[in-house]
């Protein structure tokens, strides 16, 4: 055969209705230990029983056994399968697939139910040849969050509060604390974490890079932990915490904009950077950037943006991404206008158009 030995095997079963099949079998003595992709699960592992399942939206019946292995596919008498593949998504970036996506609130796109039961809006829906992801998330009847201490298998996230509050605790940064509006975080590669009480009509925008991450829960932690290390690195970067009212404006890199940087820059070793931008001493800025992916949300306000000469208009809780080398223009601006910017790498370089 030539399949090495595996410590363990996946019983694969169809989920066309993903939420109601995943009920039924944690409400039957199974416990959830991964699922994926958060904002719209398809792919779910559970344990009991002495099995491993593995649900699966598009998977058919009969029933087929998995092991891990090199890809091949074996069919018993019975027409039972055997497929030896592959594990779980590893994480890695793929190549960014660059283009312009605007993606309107008032274009009316499903909240979908993802992970613990929160609604999703996908913000950009081709995902950038799956390089990112980036979702609108909400909550809107608050009290306790039926989450699970877990971690992600990620390159780069962050959680920016847009709305209301939440109560979040993190592995090694002490006690429980409250993510206020304004306030953002970001969740380096496998820290473990846990969500544990929102307020009514919460939401936030969420970035995940890569677009395709796991979501492993970890049934041994308990939060918060022992140990008390803010400094600690998780695969090259630390937790940051960023409070609006702690931070301070300064000039942006788009001429008549101000910013105000959240740190995550310098605490991802430039891996991403995030900033909040304002219109300053004119309303206008025009410039070309390098960065293999630049992420805008429009928090409050409107203006005009024209992207390769092709101009939109943008409103509170728009969303837009702009390929690198294109003449970006933001004008028209109103005077409440704050966007949220996202840039990988950290500190990309801009130029006059």
């Amino acid at each position: 055969m030539g399949h090495s030995m595996t410590p363990s095997a996946e019983t694969i079963l169809p989920a066309p209705d993903f939420g109601a099949e995943l009920a039924f079998w944690t409400k039957r003595g199974f416990r959830l230990d991964a699922i994926w992709p958060a904002d719209d699960p398809e792919v779910a592992r559970l344990s009991g029983m002495g099995l491993r399942l593995r649900l699966e939206r598009a998977a058919e019946g009969p029933v087929t056994l998995r092991l891990e292995g090199d890809g091949t596919k074996e069919v018993s008498p019975a027409g039972n399968a055997v497929i030896f593949g592959p594990g779980v998504p590893s994480g890695a970036m793929p190549k960014v697939q660059q283009g312009f996506g605007l993606r309107r609130l008032a274009e009316g796109a499903p909240w979908i139910i993802g992970r613990a039961g929160m609604q999703y809006r996908d913000l950009v829906p081709d995902r950038l040849g799956g390089a990112i992801i980036a979702s609108h998330i909400r909550i809107p009847d608050g009290g306790p969050v039926p989450d699970m201490v877990h971690f992600h298998t990620i390159g780069f996230q962050l959680i920016h509060c847009y709305k209301g509050w939440v109560d979040l605790v993190y592995e090694d940064q002490g006690p429980p604390f409250r993510l206020i509006a304004g306030s953002c975080v970001i969740q380096p590669p496998e820290i473990r974490h846990r969500v544990l009480f929102a307020s009514d009509n919460i939401e936030v925008i969420e970035i995940g890079v890569p677009a395709v991450h796991v979501t492993t829960i970890d049934h041994e932690m308990e939060l918060p932990n022992d140990t008390v290390n803010p400094e600690r690195r998780f695969q090259g970067q630390t937790f940051v915490h960023h409070r609006p009212e702690e931070a301070t404006w300064g000039p942006a890199a788009q001429a008549g904009f101000t910013c105000r940087d959240t740190t995550i820059a310098a605490h991802t070793g430039d891996v991403a950077g995030v900033r909040v931008l304002r219109p300053d001493s004119r309303p206008t800025a025009a410039f070309r950037h390098d960065a293999e992916i630049h992420f805008t949300f429009v928090l409050s306000g409107e203006m005009t943006l024209t992207v390769g000469g092709a101009t939109h208009a943008v409103a509170t809780a728009d969303a837009f991404v702009t390929p690198p080398g294109e003449d970006v223009i933001y004008e028209a601006c109103s005077d409440d206008l704050e966007l949220l910017e996202v840039t990988l790498p950290g500190s990309p370089t801009l130029s006059a158009p």
